[in-house]
């Protein structure tokens, strides 16, 4: 009987062990399957459809691609000196880039990993990949990049336009009429500490001018942005300039699946640091929804404007509302990052070139002495500062905050006459476009503001070619912002100082997601 009901089991059993192990072979043989799909026969199928359209590069190399080569060009190139005087920046912000254009031509491909990427430098391509904003998106990014910034910037799709719609309000020209006494306070401010070094030197003074471009930059956005004084944002800045530089280690392993949840230093402290960030933006925000209920004024600063518009989204259901609290943060969140980074790195490379270039500095500040005298600048004239717009111009061509833009297909695509595969980045080497003597003719490498004096369509002769906020509908929202803030600080600084480019300063562009001067900006000011 024990027998017979042993037997009985196992035959029940069986059925049940056979189905657990199918379960459990086909989830087996499906991940094999992924893997292999992904480390070697899509890569190499990608491969195959770029070379049957002309497209050059190395093959394929599974898992790694060409980051190992990458990764040595760039210590190599940063290991390098430049000459102070050169703006050939790419070789050594872009190395591998350079090296594989170099090598294989304009219409080349590289891979990150099995990802590949496809070097567009065509006008008329990237003006087509600009501008359908729905068929190009925006390239996948990690969770952990994600926390540094997401907002509009990073959405596809609806939810861009939506993003893009509500904050836009807060950069129109009016507004930006309204915040330049904000500009002027806090760069009249940064003059005041740079008099006061100078005037303990005997009006001379070598100093290192890069915080105290950041510092105001920062301080504009905590004005301009919250109506808040420096102290409050302060240490928001000091965390996202931190994720900052944790986010530039991650990168050698962004390709790697699931290291994002290894509980390694960077990414808890990453972790840690967006939750001290949203909980600091949350005071922040709280407080001023709290006075818009009890039917405060906005003070017309932009988190104020931007609630606003939120608000007024909300209300028009039909179109899906507006934003989530955590969605306005996030925008809050960008506009610090962008803000910051950029707008200070457009006037530290300015000053560099001025102190480069004293005939330009001369002429500049000729000009801004016959448009505010010695007062400070008020809107209706700035307009009237042509050579310092020609001077900002050919600086965010030269040291482009931004040195590559990027596009995602997730579907194929056409794309002038090329079919882009789906899985493939699209990059636009910008720090390269714009010294491409086919566009700026052979003094491309030479800081020559002349070449704006008609605009910037005269200047590129209506090609795409001119990338320092991007292009098409995806145009940088605050880049008005950034060209006020910079005319501003540049005529303050001209009316006050000459410039000199220090002895001890070592040239040393950096891509840190934006450009920036790894050495800083060593500079001779002489008190006028």
């Amino acid at each position: 009987m024990v027998e017979l009901l042993g037997i009985t089991s196992s035959m029940n059993l069986a059925p049940t062990t056979i189905a657990i192990s199918t379960v459990i072979g086909s989830v087996l043989i499906w991940w094999v399957w992924s893997a292999l799909n992904w480390v070697w026969l899509r890569p190499k199928s990608i491969e195959r459809r770029l070379r049957e359209q002309g497209l050059q590069g190395n093959s394929y190399r599974p898992f790694v691609g060409d980051i190992r080569d990458m990764v040595k060009m760039i210590k190599e190139a940063k290991a390098k000196h430049m000459d102070p005087y050169s703006n050939n920046i790419a070789p050594r912000v872009l190395p591998y880039v350079v090296h594989t254009v170099a090598k294989y031509g304009k219409n080349s491909f590289m891979w990150l990993g099995p990802k590949p990427r496809v070097f567009i430098m065509d006008p008329d391509k990237i003006k087509e990949m600009t501008t359908k904003v729905y068929e190009f998106q925006k390239p996948e990014t990690s969770p952990l990049f994600k926390l540094l910034a997401s907002g509009f910037a990073n959405y596809d799709g609806d939810k861009w336009a939506k993003h893009r719609k509500i904050v836009s309000p807060a950069f129109n020209v009016e507004k930006m009429k309204m915040l330049i006494p904000i500009f002027s306070q806090s760069c009249d401010e940064m003059v005041k500490k740079l008099e006061s070094v100078v005037s303990t030197s005997n009006g001379t003074c070598e100093l290192d001018v890069w915080p105290f471009v950041q510092n105001v930059s920062s301080d504009v956005l905590a004005r301009a942005g919250f109506g808040s004084s420096y102290g409050e944002g302060k240490r928001v800045f000091e965390l996202q300039r931190e994720m900052l530089t944790l986010t530039m280690t991650l990168f050698r392993f962004a390709f790697i699946p699931g290291y994002r949840f290894l509980p390694t230093y960077t990414n808890r402290r990453m972790k840690a640091i967006d939750k001290e960030i949203r909980t600091s933006l949350m005071v922040i925000i709280n407080r001023r929804l709290k006075a818009m209920k009890a039917g405060e004024p906005s003070n017309n600063d932009l988190l104020g404007i931007l609630l606003e518009s939120n608000y007024k989204e909300s209300e028009k259901k039909i179109s899906g509302g507006g934003m989530s609290l955590r969605e306005v943060v996030e925008e809050v969140k960008l506009f610090y990052l962008a803000g910051q980074e950029a707008n200070a790195e457009l006037l530290v490379w300015t000053l560099l070139l001025l102190s480069k270039h004293p005939e330009w500095q001369a002429k500049a500040r000729e000009e801004v002495f016959q448009v505010f005298g010695h007062g400070k600048p008020d809107y209706d004239k700035i307009g009237q500062l042509k050579i310092v717009s020609m001077i900002l111009q050919e600086s965010l061509r030269l040291y482009p905050p931004v040195v590559m833009l990027s596009r995602y297909l997730r579907k194929d695509a056409k794309l002038g006459d090329l079919t882009i595969p789906a899985g493939v980045e699209l990059i636009v080497p910008v720090s390269m476009m714009h010294q491409e003597k086919e566009f700026w003719g052979d003094d491309a490498g030479e800081f020559n503001p002349e070449r704006f004096s008609e605009g910037v369509s005269k200047a590129t002769n209506g090609k795409v070619c001119y990338l320092p906020f991007g292009w098409g509908p995806r145009l940088c929202i605050g880049q008005n912002f950034g060209l006020l803030e910079a005319k501003i600080a540049v005529a303050m600084i001209l009316q006050r100082f000459s410039l000199e480019l220090s002895p001890s300063y070592s040239h040393a562009p950096s891509f840190i997601i934006t450009l920036q001067p790894e050495r800083g900006a060593h500079l001779i000011l002489h008190k006028l």
